[in-house]
């Protein structure tokens, strides 16, 4: 993937670097143990990683999703798990980053987040809707200056890690299911009771455990706008480009793994081709078609960025979920090729070959969020929408 010099200019990708080589020593036993990865997370917070999206001005480094994309791929070749929690934080820390820039307390926020490295975590689903973030059932109490939320929360992703947590819920008793907003909970302000353990084919690490949250805050870090802007235009397309930088860093692996055996095998038999040799040729082309489709998906972001009402249209919309599909569909069929390729070493478990937790973690593409769901959604927008056809964006 292509990424601004500003990357090299700030060292970013060496400090990744010295994380995703912690992170790689432990993924298997993250996987195999479904823990969380402690050691590749504290090694982000030495690296001051945590902070990098937040302002200048608040203390942070201002680096882009695009940068941040980059690094979610560099992890992904090293911990799926490490480089998902590391995007999810991301994810959430965009939301404040583009809509919590007006309120006092959110920017003191980001500035504590810079400062202090905190982990941000996030509960966006809930028991009786059905994995759509875009409706709550519960509703947050506002009462005075103070704000109550009660949530049966199906998911959230390394909760018992998280030092905050940004959670979804109805504006208010009465509103609709779809009058959100979001509201940022600190670790002393609320408490977690496991409902649901998270064991799991592949993103063990994750700890993914559902839980009821309660919590009891100021009412004013409920973020000012409504969660319906927000979503279309911060955590939309963050969540959907930095999970295709992560799935992106798993198929990396897999290519290099592949590309390893083929190259072992041409060493024994130097005057013959290897098997496998047309299948990584095959496997080269795929992959740059993830890479293409995910570098387009960033310069579209990029350059909406400026316009709300951009950010905010079908069309980009449509372009996102597209990215989307595309990055987490072609990402299970280079692990596959990738496996064909490597055989039974590949298939076996603890060799320099070995793609199990790679496959596991790459099915894990199409259901966050589900791919049939975004598909519903597309056809909705393009029975309105004529898709953007031009290669100049």
């Amino acid at each position: 993937m292509n990424f601004p010099v500003k990357i090299m200019q700030d060292g970013l990708a060496a400090r990744v670097a010295r994380v995703a080589e912690i992170a790689a020593k432990h993924a298997d036993v993250v996987d195999a143990e479904g823990r969380f990865p402690r050691e590749a997370v504290d090694a982000m917070k030495a690296e001051r990683l945590l902070g990098i999206q937040v302002p200048h001005h608040l203390g942070g480094e201002s680096a882009s999703i695009t940068e941040i994309a980059e690094l979610c791929a560099m992890l992904g070749q090293a911990c799926a798990a490490s480089a998902m929690v590391f995007a999810m934080h991301h994810i959430k820390l965009s939301s404040l980053v583009e809509h919590g820039a007006d309120s006092e307390w959110h920017c003191h926020f980001m500035r504590s987040i810079a400062a202090g490295q905190l982990l941000i975590a996030s509960a966006t689903t809930e028991g009786g809707i059905g994995g759509n973030l875009r409706n709550s059932i519960c509703a947050v109490e506002v009462d005075g200056d103070i704000c109550r939320l009660e949530k049966d929360a199906t998911v959230i992703s390394y909760g018992s890690h998280a030092d905050a947590i940004l959670i979804t819920s109805r504006a208010h008793a009465q509103a609709a299911s779809s009058d959100q907003v979001l509201t940022a909970f600190l670790k002393d302000q609320y408490t977690l009771e496991r409902t649901h353990a998270w064991n799991t084919l592949g993103m063990r690490g994750t700890c993914s455990d559902g839980f009821l949250f309660k919590g009891q805050a100021p009412a004013q870090q409920i973020l000012p706008k409504p969660f319906a802007e927000i979503a279309a235009q911060s955590m939309l397309a963050s969540s959907h480009l930095l999970w295709s930088g992560v799935w992106y860093g798993i198929a990396v692996d897999a290519v290099a793994r592949a590309q390893a055996f083929v190259r072992a095998a041409a060493r024994k038999a130097p005057d013959a081709q290897p098997p496998g040799a047309l299948r990584l040729a095959e496997v080269s082309n795929l992959l740059q078609m993830v890479k293409s489709n995910v570098v387009a998906g960033l310069k579209a972001y990029e350059h909406a960025k400026a316009d709300p009402d951009r950010l905010s249209s079908m069309g980009f919309a449509v372009a996102m979920n597209n990215v989307k599909i595309a990055s987490s569909e072609t990402i299970l069929e280079i692990v596959n090729h990738a496996m064909l390729i490597c055989g039974i070493m590949g298939y076996k478990n603890g060799t320099p070959f070995s793609l199990g937790r790679h496959l596991r973690d790459a099915h894990s593409a199409q259901l966050m969020i589900s791919n049939d769901r975004i598909l519903g959604n597309t056809s909705s927008m393009l029975l309105v929408h004529k898709q953007d056809t031009s290669l100049l964006g």
